[in-house]
């Protein structure tokens, strides 16, 4: 019977810890704590790719916490998604505490997606299970928050493990769009890039290209009060044919104008200000905090 209750558990509760291996839970206070018992921070590698947004990371890629991510993403720990989407969701408030993207009534999280045969072989896509564990903490915690998986891979990419920061940059450019109809839906909030772990910036880089360009024609307006947000979209052939006096922002401010919305004073495209947030990012990135 002891060895029957055994086996029954280790169905419900891994085996060893994610981090340190201890058995019978699935993460360990002290590794727990490891994850994100620091404040989350900006983060920036060296060099920083072209187009990369500000990044805020909960914690250093090493030890206990490279264990973690490795274990959910390689070894299929999703146990492990839970804890690493609260500390995901403390790099998320970090970025929108900063000012770093823009306010909006929502924070719509667009996870950097992983190449098609890697989740074929993993058997799930380890950044979008976080994001949405991610956006479960942030609602819990009183912050209206979505997944938007509106990223996909248009190209074929070679795996990344043991290219440098320029050839990880060669390898992704132009390696990701939005999915066709997507765009008009990064006008409804403050769109946040996020990522399981950041290390030459690349795959950011490359999101943060898509992402503006995907969103092109959808504009935010945003009031001076907190909270107080407007979404126009300019679509169809009229904003392609009219790219003169009368851009897409100049339309929208007159549209929130005729409809007397209290407030708006500045009109930005949305995708132009993105920021980004990811669990881990390599120690070195953290330089940039260094007084």
């Amino acid at each position: 019977m002891r060895e029957w209750w055994r086996d029954l558990t280790d169905l419900v509760l891994p085996a060893e810890c994610g981090g340190c291996g201890r058995p019978r839970t699935v993460l360990c206070p002290q590794c727990r704590t490891a994850l994100r018992g620091a404040v989350p921070c900006r983060v920036r590698p060296d060099p920083a790719p072209s187009g990369l947004p500000v990044v805020h990371a909960a914690a250093r890629y090493a030890d206990e916490v490279r264990a973690v991510l490795l274990a959910h993403k390689e070894r299929g720990a999703l146990a492990l998604a839970a804890p690493l989407g609260v500390a995901l969701a403390g790099a998320v408030r970090a970025g929108l505490r900063a000012g770093s993207g823009p306010r909006g009534d929502v924070v719509l999280l667009v996870p950097v997606p992983s190449a098609r045969g890697a989740v074929r072989a993993r058997g799930h896509d380890p950044a979008r299970r976080i994001a949405l564990a991610a956006a479960a903490e942030l609602r819990r915690a009183g912050t209206p928050a979505r997944v938007l998986a509106v990223l996909r891979q248009r190209r074929a990419v070679a795996d990344q493990s043991g290219l440098n920061s320029r050839q990880r940059l060669n390898n992704l450019a132009g390696a990701l769009e939005v999915a066709p109809g997507a765009g008009r839906l990064l006008g409804g909030g403050s769109v946040v890039l996020v990522d399981d772990l950041m290390t030459t910036g690349a795959s950011l880089a490359e999101a943060a290209r898509a992402v503006r360009e995907g969103a092109r024609g959808t504009v935010r307006l945003i009031g001076r009060d907190a909270g107080v947000t407007a979404v126009c979209t300019a679509v169809g052939r009229e904003d392609r044919e009219d790219r003169g006096e009368r851009s897409a922002e100049v339309k929208a401010e007159a549209a929130v104008r005729r409809h007397s919305v209290p407030g708006m004073t500045r009109g930005i495209r949305a995708g132009d200000a993105l920021c980004a947030a990811v669990v881990a990012a390599s120690p070195d990135a953290f330089e940039i905090n260094r007084n």
